[in-house]
């Protein structure tokens, strides 16, 4: 009895702070949505849908195959005397989208970075290995893209230090999505390990290369122009691969000719003040097939080396000093697939949501092709960021989404 008026005082302090806690956290009275939500990936665009409802005190969790953030955004610090970026590596846009991509003014970002306009670059066109004129690089950065890259960071300490630290609190690791059922009022996800998740909305961020190789599971089935929607965007296989040099005997970039995807060299080192010289190689679609035919990455390596031997009269195999990164993104469970190849917007079928329950994000789903002043090109970082965005915005102010 002696503890009554104890907790007769308290009452009215719990309320207080019920009422305090909830005014902090719905801090947008136009919020529609006060739910739960799930997101499914952990990358760049899971983690931008996840920070934005962190800010609006919305409930979440994001559920990641892996056991890492970043996704597709990826670095190694060990290889060379500037950290390397795995995965995604060019700003593909003005420097100035970085602060655009977090609310902030001005032109200049906090990060050091490098205009990327190299000017040394050969052309493989058959069994011909050609100098590209000056003047038609002029004309390319002018009239087609501005390109930067980081100079001592890379995309995955982006995202890290803006998204990944702010939510990471909220991330369930080795959580493979096999299953969406969204057939009731709440949408029920099942794991690989047949765990049970519930929420009021899923925002998918996987690749949509794991939607065409239907991985996961959706009761009720796709609707078949949503799955004809993703089936007919394009998402090629490949891998990247970094080997050390003894000196650099290449030029800053050798783009050969391919029926389908891309097959570039490029000094990796470019611009970054570094003592390491590391060639790049990208392949994608049928150039990375081939590679893939061979069998192990020490047989692409050795093929490769052979490649450039054949360009530079044996420099590679002189140079070479045996070590190398092989990053292969298109055999990938998780990823099964680069990037999404082209400048459009994403098209309404592809967007479109399942019941106003699950929403579609990623770098293949981003609407604005034009946005303040920024072409946003499909495929990049920036357009997964944005993408996030959107989809979240979908769930908190719902109106007649484009």
């Amino acid at each position: 009895m002696k503890k009554l008026p104890y907790t007769k005082a308290l009452v009215p302090l719990l309320f207080l702070i019920l009422t305090f806690s909830l005014t902090a956290c719905n801090k947008d009275k136009n919020i529609k949505f006060y739910g739960d939500v799930i997101i499914v990936g952990a990358g760049a665009s899971g983690l931008a849908a996840a920070n934005k409802l962190e800010e609006k005190g919305i409930s979440y969790r994001i559920l990641e195959a892996t056991d890492k953030v970043g996704g597709r955004v990826q670095k190694n610090e060990s290889f060379a005397d500037f950290p390397i970026d795995l995965g995604a590596e060019w700003i593909h846009e003005d420097k100035s989208i970085l602060n655009f991509l977090i609310n902030q003014s001005g032109n200049e970002p906090n990060v050091e970075t490098i205009l990327y306009q190299p000017m040394d670059v050969k052309r493989v066109i058959g069994s011909k290995y050609l100098k590209v004129p000056n003047q038609e690089m002029v004309d390319y950065y002018e009239d087609y893209i501005t390109e930067y890259k980081f100079k001592s960071t890379t995309w995955y300490d982006f995202i890290n230090e803006n998204f990944a630290q702010n939510v990471e609190q909220n991330v369930v690791y080795n959580s493979t999505v096999k299953t969406i059922d969204y057939t009731g009022n709440k949408v029920i996800l099942t794991t690989e390990n047949g765990t049970k998740y519930e929420a009021d909305k899923v925002i998918l961020t996987v690749s949509v290369g794991v939607l065409k190789s239907n991985n996961i599971t959706f009761i009720p089935a796709l609707p078949a122009k949503k799955n004809t929607a993703i089936q007919d965007v394009e998402f090629l296989p490949g891998f990247k691969l970094f080997m050390k040099f003894s000196d650099q005997f290449y030029p800053d970039v050798i783009t050969c000719e391919t029926i389908s995807g891309e097959k570039t060299y490029y000094d990796i080192a470019y611009g970054k003040g570094s003592e390491d010289h590391v060639l790049g190689l990208l392949s994608t679609g049928i150039s990375a097939e081939e590679y893939y035919s061979l069998g192990s990455s020490d047989a692409i390596v050795a093929s490769v080396i052979e490649e450039l031997d054949g360009y530079f009269d044996g420099l590679a195999s002189e140079n070479y000093l045996g070590s190398y990164i092989y990053k292969d993104w298109g055999q990938q469970t998780f990823t099964q697939g680069t990037w999404t190849t082209d400048f459009e917007n994403s098209s309404k079928k592809l967007n479109a949501s399942l019941d106003d329950k699950v929403y579609f994000a990623g770098e293949t789903y981003n609407t604005d092709y034009k946005i303040k002043g920024f072409n946003i090109i499909r495929g990049s970082v920036q357009s997964a960021i944005l993408s996030g965005y959107e989809a979240v915005d979908k769930i908190l102010w719902p109106k007649p989404w484009k």
